[in-house]
């Protein structure tokens, strides 16, 4: 049996044990405002930054001048852009007559071989007669050792101006011409920048411009000064369909065909993302009319258990 000092001395400890609970849920309120108040002030803190920040340099940042940038270019309404619009494919011929006729001659389409073209431009045929007009290596050398040109077949890519970039330099006064196979997706603004570019050459440079020597003027282009002089002028090519041959008629279907080879699959991506939107809706129907005329009347029932008397 406990004696009477024990007895005494629980309700004692009982008392102490809570105030000990007390102080501690005390602390822990305490540290729990604390964090709360770091949480706010730190919050309002990268609030504050990043409002000063768009307020000082705005929502955009400038690595240089917007004339060593370039003027931005215009915002074209594109048809083949619109969500249930495909490439003009008669538009992608003669963007192709313009690059063969004109861009050609300077820059290369590497990535763009020419069984590409059947069915989207031209047919079987007149792609294996272009293509066989150009000589390629051959893959294997012969009994001699030798490396032998043979006629260019659907496999093959469509050929480079130069041989290699050193001779593309030597050609153009230390300029390198880019590739254009994926020149629409490497530059900021893509078919509307180039549009511009093509067709933005002043007759003559703007009073108190001085342009380099050996460079051209355009605005839309980086630092004003081009090494490409202007090369579409109105009736520079005859098109096959008797579309008038104006420059921005030529630099439409030119930045349509250099769309495309940068994005030769976006007529299928289009097609199937209509097949997956349809199939989606269908099965988003059929979803809800399962949970309402078949889950709703299970997911809804009472169930009641009466004991035995």
């Amino acid at each position: 049996m406990l004696s009477r000092s024990c007895l005494r001395a629980v309700p004692a400890l009982k008392t102490v044990g809570r105030r000990a609970a007390s102080t501690a849920s005390s602390a822990e309120a305490a540290a729990g405002k604390r964090l709360t108040r770091a949480g706010v002030l730190s919050t309002a803190v990268a609030a504050g930054s990043i409002a000063y920040y768009y307020g000082q340099y705005g929502p955009e940042l400038h690595a240089a001048t917007p004339a060593e940038e370039g003027l931005h270019p215009t915002k074209y309404p594109w048809k083949h852009e619109e969500a249930l619009s495909t490439f003009d494919h008669q538009a992608l011929r003669r963007g192709f007559q313009v690059y063969t006729e004109v861009c050609s001659s300077c820059h290369s389409l590497s990535r763009v071989p020419w069984r590409t073209l059947v069915g989207v431009s031209h047919t079987v045929d007149e792609v294996k007669a272009m293509a066989e007009e150009h000589e390629y290596d051959d893959d294997e050398p012969n009994d001699q050792g030798e490396i032998v040109k043979r006629p260019g077949k659907l496999s093959d890519p469509l050929p480079a101006p130069y041989p290699n970039d050193q001779a593309a330099r030597a050609a153009n006064q230390g300029a390198l011409p880019p590739d254009l196979s994926l020149i629409v997706k490497g530059r900021h603004a893509g078919c509307n920048y180039i549009f511009s570019l093509l067709t933005g050459y002043p007759d003559e440079p703007p009073a108190g411009v001085t342009v380099p020597e050996g460079l051209n003027f355009n605005p839309y282009f980086p630092g004003t000064g081009i090494a490409m002089a202007r090369v579409l002028f109105d009736g520079l090519v005859e098109y096959d369909d008797g579309t008038p041959a104006t420059t921005s008629q030529m630099a439409k279907d030119v930045v349509e065909f250099l769309n495309w080879a940068a994005e030769p699959e976006m007529d299928v991506r289009k097609k199937m993302g209509m097949k997956v939107i349809m199939v989606t809706s269908v099965l988003i129907a059929l979803s809800i009319w399962m949970k309402k005329y078949r889950w709703a009347p299970i997911k809804s029932r009472k169930i009641v258990y009466n004991p035995p008397k």
